[in-house]
């Protein structure tokens, strides 16, 4: 059983049991989907386009939280980091692994409704950037720390008695603004206060944070970790935060689904990993760990996210094509087949259109890794062209989210 759980938590089953539905969808095969790949290339011309636009120079970074932060053209992490001038590198490490988790931990759909006025700046945010804006306003402010002292920080206790009404009050939530999810995002970081106080080993026994995995990465690394190895710690160490997933043997498996077209003798067989928030987070804790000066390989271990962006750009485009139209005025829950099979062909699909877009500009995986692809890119993409067909960029399919997947 350990082994199938370590499988089933690696970029290999993912990739392996999502290429599975997507040659089943190859031979029209699937109960929801079909694929089109004579859309190829009109959807690699298109996110080429898109990343010329942003990224003229094609000098593109990773696709992570970090990104979000900068929303607006304000420095908000040039700030931070004067702020943080007097510690020590390996406690700033520790400081940006604290925001990154909890702000990704906040980041599912925000719903096409809420939006965030930013009292410093003015500005209104809304979606992935709103959510990280508020998100770290909250975290410099101190609303995640039992510290006053040092209130740039997240842990065990401070997440422990944070109220709804504190973090409604943070996402300026009320009766106009609302916030899809927002209970389950509470959960998720009293979850996260739980488990940080059960993994010393990963997370410390004095203060225990979220940070404090930089010390367990650091003992794995001769100036090196490979990517997978930073997803395994990110998955070991917070599998047991997300409510109501399939177990095995008691142990969480998270991000892990089942399709009955794949079939076989174990009950596992049909199950099929994502963990899409887990490899989001992971792209977005590289970051912090080169600035400690660790070199990041094998960045193509890890696949594309699975999400309403990345798939609705196949959607939108053609490449993907639902067989009943009808199925698009109806809201889908994240765990029935529909939705599975759309990201399980998202993530084979991102593979592709990575490899087809490397070739048109004549460059290597290592010089435009799929985490570029996705920032440049695709999800750039998948929300331009939603914008372009739909009032207000909503995604193609209607999503019953708890805001803990998306």
């Amino acid at each position: 059983m350990n082994n199938l759980i370590d499988y089933l938590q690696s970029p290999e089953a993912i990739r392996e049991r999502c290429d599975r539905l997507f040659n089943l969808a190859l031979d029209d095969k699937l109960q929801y989907f079909r694929v089109d790949l004579t859309k190829l290339e009109k959807c690699a011309d298109y996110v080429i386009q898109v990343m010329s636009d942003d990224y003229p120079n094609l000098d593109i970074p990773f696709h992570s939280r970090w990104r979000h932060f900068e929303v607006g053209n304000v420095s908000r992490i040039a700030k931070l980091d004067e702020a943080l001038a007097e510690f020590p590198s390996l406690e700033k490490a520790k400081i940006k692994f604290d925001l990154a988790i909890i702000s990704v931990l906040l980041d599912a759909g925000a719903g096409a409704n809420w939006q965030y006025l930013e009292q410093e700046t003015g500005q209104i945010f809304r979606r992935s950037e709103g959510l990280a804006v508020a998100s770290f306003r909250m975290f410099v402010q101190g609303a995640f720390s039992s510290n006053l002292d040092l209130p740039c920080q997240a842990d065990a206790k401070g997440l422990k008695n944070l109220s709804l009404t504190a973090l409604q009050q943070g996402f300026q939530v009320h009766e106009n603004n609302p916030l899809v999810g927002v209970e389950g995002r509470l959960k998720l970081l009293e979850s996260l206060g739980k488990v940080l106080i059960e993994k010393p080993g990963i997370f410390g026994r004095e203060n225990p944070r979220p940070g404090n995995m930089v010390d367990y990465l650091l003992n794995q690394a001769n100036h090196q970790l490979k990517a997978s190895q930073v997803l395994k710690a990110v998955l070991i160490g917070l599998g047991e935060i997300w409510p109501g997933r399939l177990t095995i043997d008691n142990v969480n498996l998270g991000d892990v689904w089942i399709h009955s077209a794949l079939a076989g003798i174990q009950e596992s067989d049909r199950f099929i990993p994502f963990h899409k928030l887990s490899q989001w987070l992971t792209y977005s804790l590289l970051e912090p760990l080169q600035e400690l000066g660790i070199e990041i390989t094998e960045l193509n271990q890890l696949t594309g996210l699975p999400e309403y962006r990345n798939g609705g750009l196949f959607l939108d485009i053609g490449l993907l094509q639902l067989k009943n139209p009808a199925d698009l005025q109806k809201t889908h829950p994240v765990g029935s087949e529909l939705i599975v099979e759309w990201r399980a062909l998202t993530v084979i699909l991102l593979d592709r259109i990575a490899t087809t877009i490397r070739k048109k500009l004549n460059m290597t995986a290592t010089e435009l890794p799929l985490v570029k692809v996705l920032q440049g890119g695709t999800w750039t993409a998948g929300r331009k062209i939603a914008l372009e067909l739909r009032t207000g960029g909503i995604p193609p399919i209607k999503i019953d989210s708890d805001g803990t997947v998306f």
